[in-house]
């Protein structure tokens, strides 16, 4: 086990993790954006497209930890590699489905790209790769570059959308994801933990997880994130084109080039992804220093305030800004938060495969999130219900966290 007591922050693990990152939630973030256009070329219901990414989200989820196994079994950047090539596949054979069956199915592998690609295995990678000291701000600066890809993905996407087709579009994606892969060298990383953990097998760490309440706490209580998430970003551009008020031409938006609701709703996205930098890093700050299952509550509760408070109000571009950026930074807050949670509890050694499977929860939330937004949007013209029930998942969560034992177990091997 190599000493890690003095490791920098600032490390070619973590460079390398943050573009990977970057470059793959930019595309995902992008996909609420695509949402009108398909619907209005095959005239499909708002639902069907929803199913398509609700899917993916769910696809997400389930291959998160199994690439978290895969990483540890086999090595990360193979995983990485692997989820590389799924996810551009996914994009290219999108850009060629013609029925909202065929895109549903194809988005699966979209998500399966996600999850080898995104958090579950950059995080464990650039986890093990920082000092104790500068693991949770490590873990925070990683989940940022996430957000920084969100700035760009849905505004990039937009204008594309006017010069190309969206199948064009998907295909200019499938290319980008596979331009992560030159950042492949950086991303070695030492496997540090204690000898207990060393010795303890992936049954052995399961087992001792399941056992834990504190496992299944947390297992819930990242189920309102990804529903709130995942409805944001699928639906608000959508949301924001339908039931905001109008924009001013002579207004201060007009002069920064916001003329339309869809604009407003692009740059509502972006807006909540440059917030969530400052947001997520300071988040990580403090949970060097406090309670991170306090922290948690605090996120969760602020976020049910803000939601309730904005659906409360009459929706115009002030409030839709005004949203983003509060929404932003407590938007990816939770992630450094729960990974860092899940490593000082259950150890360094599987935190992939641990994280992967809290995770999975987050995307069953991002998959009642988008799928409940179309249904609901159907039925009733509106997304208001959809958001309540938001609204009231984000309790729940604030709630849940308390009980947590915040205390390191040791690793048993079997």
């Amino acid at each position: 086990m190599q000493d890690r007591s003095h490791a920098p922050l600032i490390t070619p693990v973590l460079i390398g993790g943050c573009i990977i990152i970057m470059i793959s939630f930019a595309i995902r973030a992008s996909f609420g954006v695509f949402q009108i256009p398909i619907a209005e070329e095959f005239g499909w219901l708002r639902a069907e497209f929803s199913l398509a990414i609700a899917v993916q989200n769910l696809a997400w989820g389930v291959g998160q930890p199994l690439f978290g196994a895969l990483a540890e079994r086999f090595g990360d950047r193979r995983a990485i590699v692997l989820g590389a090539l799924v996810y551009a596949l996914g994009l290219v054979l999108s850009s060629f489905a013609v029925t909202p069956g065929a895109h549903q199915m194809l988005e699966i592998l979209v998500g399966f790209g996600v999850a080898g690609t995104g958090f579950g295995v950059i995080l464990a990678v650039v986890g093990r790769a920082a000092s104790d000291e500068n693991r949770s701000v490590a873990l925070g600066i990683a989940t940022a570059a996430g957000s920084a890809g969100q700035v760009f993905g849905a505004p990039v996407a937009e204008i594309l959308l006017g010069f190309y087709s969206w199948q064009m579009v998907f295909v200019i994606f499938a290319a980008a994801i596979l331009l992560v892969l030159l950042a492949l060298p950086m991303m070695r990383a030492p496997t540090p933990a204690s000898r207990a953990e060393l010795e303890q097998s992936m049954g052995a760490a399961l087992r001792q997880a399941a056992r834990d309440p504190s496992f299944a706490l947390i297992f819930l209580g990242f189920f309102s994130c990804g529903y709130q998430l995942a409805f944001v970003t699928a639906h608000f551009p959508a949301m924001v084109t339908e039931m905001c008020g109008p924009i001013d031409p002579n207004g201060m938006l007009a002069g920064f080039g916001i003329t339309t609701t869809s604009a407003l709703g692009a740059v509502a996205i972006s807006l909540i992804g440059l917030a969530n930098i400052a947001g997520t890093i300071f988040a990580a700050w403090l949970g060097n220093r406090y309670s991170k299952k306090y922290l948690l509550a605090s996120i969760y509760m602020a976020r049910t305030v803000v939601a309730a408070a904005f659906i409360l109000s009459p929706i115009t571009p002030g409030s839709v800004l005004l949203f983003s950026l509060i929404m932003g930074a407590l938007w990816l807050a939770t992630v450094p938060l729960t990974s860092g949670l899940i490593a000082h509890i259950y150890g360094l050694r599987y935190m992939g495969t641990l994280y992967g499977i809290v995770f999975f929860s987050h995307q069953l939330g991002s998959f009642m999130g988008v799928w409940l937004g179309g249904e609901l949007y159907d039925l009733y013209g509106d997304y208001t219900l959809v958001w309540w029930i938001g609204v009231g998942v984000g309790l729940f969560s604030a709630i849940v966290h308390l009980p947590v034992r915040e205390r390191a177990l040791n690793a048993r091997p079997i």
